[in-house]
């Protein structure tokens, strides 16, 4: 009997954004080849569109599709969409950015996470910054959307590289995952601690935006050291060149594939894992 072509909806965050451009070809590359489901990838147009998002999961979900593959922008606001899904009778699997656990079980619902260590990977990619530096030097962190799982995850691993090589954190301020946001942040940042020696920025996009007021700064490559997280192609020059100085590569353009397969899995009658199923990260310096 021929295998039933199910329909699997992946919902992202911003299609605008490096990381999820490839994260959605990865995908579709993924979806052609194995030519047994239907894949329908969306999106929002920003990384703040929390309430679109929740619109896009019920539209998905109320659709008919048989499972859903999500990535929330609000680790707590993209609970209840996930939870009507799930009692629509649609498996869903959580990948990249962890929903918020404790509100997953007072609904008395288990959704299954497929991503990396956020934590560990920021904390290495941190610790490769800190070990340049001097003891007690003043550093700043941009920081992601708060009310994203791993935003904090990130900035609790850069928080221990930090503390443990005993810099001086000046300012810890979100940037929203933003390039034009990291942008005004960290000038306002460097015009009020112009002896600012590093940057721990919690993606590549804000990275980008901390090196372009380096520029326009007349800084030279190197003399504020800058870490991201995303690994994202536009930053490999800047990599070469000495702007930047590290980033996480997550692999986002088999998260997706990987959040699939464990979903075409449940449909065929696996066990969910209940937890956590851990995806590689790889710490790429200059």
């Amino acid at each position: 009997m021929e295998r039933k072509k199910y329909r699997i909806g992946l919902v992202m965050k911003s299609l605008k954004a490096d990381f999820f451009k490839v994260m959605q070809k990865g995908a579709e590359e993924f979806a052609a080849s194995d030519g047994g489901f239907q894949l329908i990838s969306t999106g929002t147009d920003s990384q703040t569109e929390i309430d679109r998002q929740v619109a896009l999961v019920d539209e998905l979900s109320a659709s008919g599709v048989d499972a859903l593959v999500v990535v929330p922008i609000d680790s707590k606001a993209l609970v209840a969409p996930v939870v009507r899904a799930v009692r629509r009778g649609v498996k869903v699997v959580n990948i990249d950015i962890r929903l918020d656990e404790s509100l997953l079980s007072e609904a008395g619902v288990d959704v299954d996470f497929v991503g990396p260590d956020n934590f560990a990977a920021a904390s290495e990619v941190g610790c490769l910054l800190a070990e340049r530096l001097e003891k007690g030097a003043p550093v700043a962190i941009i920081e992601g959307l708060p009310v994203a799982d791993n935003a904090r995850q990130r900035k609790a691993g850069f928080d221990k590289a930090v503390a443990e090589r005993g810099l001086d954190c000046k300012e810890s301020v979100p940037a929203n995952w933003e390039t034009h946001t990291a942008r005004e942040v960290f000038g306002s940042i460097l015009a009020g601690h112009p002896e600012i020696k590093a940057v721990f920025c919690c993606n590549d996009a804000m990275a980008l935006g901390v090196i372009d007021v380096l520029k326009e700064a007349g800084k030279k490559p190197g003399e504020i050291k800058v870490v991201g997280f995303d690994n994202d192609d536009v930053m490999r020059p800047l990599l070469d060149e000495g702007w930047l100085l590290g980033t996480v590569d997550a692999y986002g353009s088999q998260m997706a594939v990987e959040g699939i397969r464990h979903a075409l899995s449940l449909l065929a009658g696996g066990q969910a894992s209940l937890g956590n199923r851990p995806t590689p990260y790889t710490v790429i310096k200059r």
